[in-house]
């Protein structure tokens, strides 16, 4: 029985690996594509956002790939239409607070 738990460890091991695998390879072709639509200074802040929030940058690079695969963008993304996009994915509404006299 133990040789059996021992092969299903190894199992599990080698599809944590596969799955790892896939995952960084994902992230390579992200970050080439990232590299031929941005410019320096736009691709070097989405590289300091992907250290800072992942999960920004996740949703920041899905945004822009598809923007390129719908044609939507003319040319290399500057800093400025970056930090654009960025607005639009953080904006958030400032609540208001009434004041009620009595």
């Amino acid at each position: 029985m133990p040789e059996d738990y021992e092969g299903q460890e190894d199992r599990e091991a080698k599809k944590a690996l596969a799955k790892m695998y896939k995952e960084m390879q994902r992230e390579q072709q992200v970050k080439s594509l990232l590299r031929q639509l941005l410019e320096p200074d736009a691709y070097e802040r989405i590289m300091n956002i992907s250290v800072s929030n992942h999960d920004l940058y996740m949703q920041l690079s899905n945004l822009i790939v598809q923007l390129a695969q719908s044609n939507q963008v003319s040319g290399k993304i500057s800093d400025r239409q970056l930090v654009s996009l960025l607005n639009r994915l953080t904006y958030k509404p400032e609540p208001k607070i009434e004041f009620k006299h009595k």
